[in-house]
């Protein structure tokens, strides 16, 4: 696993992003380490969680019951154009 201080990591972001698609990296502060950079597939693999399109899109049972505030009618005047 490699290891990057945050100093690196400040001053070349990109560099140490490609690194992570080759495996986690570690990232120190003050020589301890303090964050690791992974990439969306170690993530995926490691929480066993993959979302799609379809699941972000999807309704979840919480959402519906959730109730909108009812509109006062008295409020809304009509558009004007000059």
């Amino acid at each position: 696993m490699q290891t990057v201080t945050s100093q690196a990591f400040n001053q070349n972001p990109t560099a140490v992003k490609r690194s992570a698609n080759k495996g986690p990296v570690r990232i120190t502060e003050r020589g301890k380490v303090s964050h690791v950079l992974l990439s969306i597939d170690d993530y995926e693999a490691i929480t066993g969680q993959s979302v799609n399109i379809v699941d972000m899109l999807a309704m979840r049972a919480e959402v519906d019951n959730f109730e909108f505030e009812k509109l006062n009618v008295s409020s809304i005047k009509p558009l004007e154009f000059d």
